[in-house]
């Protein structure tokens, strides 16, 4: 098990320290960050499901954090931290949209994307089916609760009783889960109660929140439901305690990476290029 320091600094500064001995030059953050990663695969690896692999999830999260500079000034325990949480639950940083590495100031924080949340929902095996849609302002939606639930939403594009030439605004989002049982569970937001709750997270001003703000909005209607859906204790509380809670984690020995600048970088940076490229063929769903 990985010890928890709160602190990246001193190991980088023994990595800053340790190049300058040698009057080598100092080892640039993405390069320590690599280093770290190559470090930790086998407890990263340790932590995996079985339908994941460790060589591809290194390959996305270096990616992920070289393309975002505020990322590359965070401290190494903590995105080695928000690695391992994307590993523990069996999802992939990017655009895919299962998680995301948001910087804090000098501190990187796991986020679950609606995509991840509805991934592992999912994976419970009690779940045969569950989605998400954003509502806008010039749809038709009808939703009546009691005995007998019922949903209707028509998108403005394919409504027959009008015809509006746009969207309009984004008024609500709603979630419908179906269960193996038979039963099902609906469960809508209007945006004023989505955009309390994107007031209340850390968030709110960037990351997801500014570039994926109808992605965020159906995510925070399927957490809203979460409490009802038939999950492990395990699944639910690592969806709680989203963007709630870190731990900071280093390398299993304490120990500093002694980096040599160059080859190895090059090598890291055209496999990442790679993998940035496979990525960007992903589209949102």
């Amino acid at each position: 098990m990985a010890r928890t320091q709160g602190n990246g600094t001193s190991l980088e500064s023994k990595i800053q320290s340790k190049a300058a001995g040698n009057n080598a030059p100092a080892a640039n953050p993405s390069q320590t960050i690599a280093a770290y990663l190559k470090r930790m695969e086998s407890q990263i690896a340790e932590a995996m499901p079985k339908h994941m692999n460790i060589e591809r999830l290194s390959r996305i999260a270096l990616t992920t954090i070289r393309t975002n500079p505020k990322l590359l000034e965070c401290s190494i325990p903590s995105l080695m931290a928000a690695v391992m949480q994307s590993a523990q639950l069996g999802l992939e940083p990017g655009l895919i949209g299962h998680c995301y590495i948001i910087p804090y100031g000098k501190e990187a924080t796991f986020i679950i994307g609606y995509k991840g949340m509805i991934d592992l929902a999912r994976r419970s095996g009690n779940i045969q089916s569950i989605s998400a849609h954003e509502v806008y302002e010039n749809d038709f939606i009808e939703l009546t609760y009691g005995l007998e639930e019922n949903l209707k939403h028509v998108p403005w594009f394919l409504r027959k009783d009008s015809k509006p030439v746009e969207s309009g605004k984004i008024i609500g989002a709603y979630m419908v889960a179906k269960f193996n049982d038979g039963g099902h569970f609906i469960h809508y937001m209007p945006i004023s109660e989505i955009e309390a709750h994107r007031k209340r997270s850390k968030a709110s001003n960037n990351g997801p929140w500014v570039t994926d703000y109808t992605e965020m909005c159906k995510k925070t209607v399927v957490r809203a439901g979460w409490k009802w859906l038939p999950i492990s204790v395990e699944i639910a509380s690592a969806v709680t305690q989203d963007e709630t809670s870190r731990k900071d984690i280093t390398p299993a020995d304490d120990s500093f990476i002694d980096i040599t600048p160059g080859e190895s970088d090059e090598n890291n940076s055209s496999e990442s290029a790679g993998e940035n490229s496979d990525s960007k063929q992903v589209e949102f769903e």
